[in-house]
């Protein structure tokens, strides 16, 4: 690939038409703009979460409601949300059942620190959804990351955890690695780190069956952490996770989808504990 074109488009025309849709997309978002530059200075980098720094328009939009797979903002743009908080609304914006709960919940109070009646009665839920597992409850994607983390290396007394390059895993320190000259490296731009990841993690490219391989087979890693499906990647090539799960020299394999925020495992990793478990433990 020459360095004028990118996927075989010429780079001036894939500038001009970024050009053309920042100027479209400002015109249709005054107020939010101007709500923005009086507003935001509170926070780090004008954005309540670092990340939305990433976003690649003028600036941010500024939401007012959303219902359903629709989002509306303060300018009036309603838009089609493909990615639903993160999955934390995977099954619409304030379906009703969801938003009647919540409001009965609040009357009740917010939160305890004590286990409430309803608490049991999700584990028993999500006991019948998955299997006979013993919950614990994460309030976000990065901790259930570090707790499945943990659990692997106690498991198996081994440091590392393998990601795949260009990961987000939350806050997870572990993760933040990538592959420079084909050897694993922190990340660059992580902030106040001062310890060398690659004594606990490794990073190998998505899709490459023969590098996970070659990564596992000095047997130090404990899990593979990874998104069995995420939109922000490419597909998996055929049978791709399902050959990570049989590679003999994995003897624990953590499947955490996040950045799900609702906490919600699959049944695919759920199903990919209870073999790793049962293949260390011989039963």
């Amino acid at each position: 690939m020459s360095a004028e074109t990118i996927a075989g488009i010429p780079t001036d025309r894939l500038k001009a038409f970024a050009a053309s849709e920042a100027a479209r997309y400002a015109k249709a978002r005054p107020a939010a703009a101007e709500a923005l530059a009086q507003g935001a200075g509170s926070y780090l980098g004008g954005v309540p979460m670092h990340w939305m720094s990433d976003w690649p328009m003028p600036h941010l939009p500024l939401i007012a409601r959303a219902s359903g797979a629709r989002i509306r903002d303060i300018d009036g743009n309603t838009l089609d949300d493909f990615c639903l908080g993160d999955t934390g609304s995977m099954f619409g914006h304030s379906p009703p059942p969801v938003a009647k709960a919540i409001r009965a919940q609040a009357r009740r109070g917010l939160t305890y620190m004590l286990p409430t009646e309803a608490a049991l009665q999700a584990g028993q839920l999500l006991t019948e959804r998955f299997g006979d597992f013993r919950w614990q409850i994460a309030t976000t994607a990065t901790d259930a990351n570090r707790f499945a983390l943990r659990v692997a290396r106690a498991i198996t007394g081994r440091p590392k955890v393998l990601v795949f390059n260009g990961c987000y895993h939350g806050t997870v320190d572990d993760t933040f690695v990538t592959i420079k000259d084909g050897v694993t490296v922190n990340a660059p731009g992580l902030l106040g780190q001062i310890n060398d990841l690659t004594a606990t993690a490794v990073c190998s490219e998505f899709n490459d069956l023969a590098g996970v391989k070659a990564a596992l087979a000095k047997g130090d890693v404990a899990a593979i952490l990874t998104e069995p499906a995420c939109g922000r990647w490419p597909t998996p090539m055929a049978r791709f996770s399902s050959s990570t799960r049989r590679i003999p020299s994995l003897p624990v394999l953590a499947v955490i989808p996040a950045p799900i925020t609702s906490g919600l495992m699959s049944s695919w990793s759920a199903n990919a504990w209870r073999a790793a478990c049962r293949r260390r433990s011989g039963v």
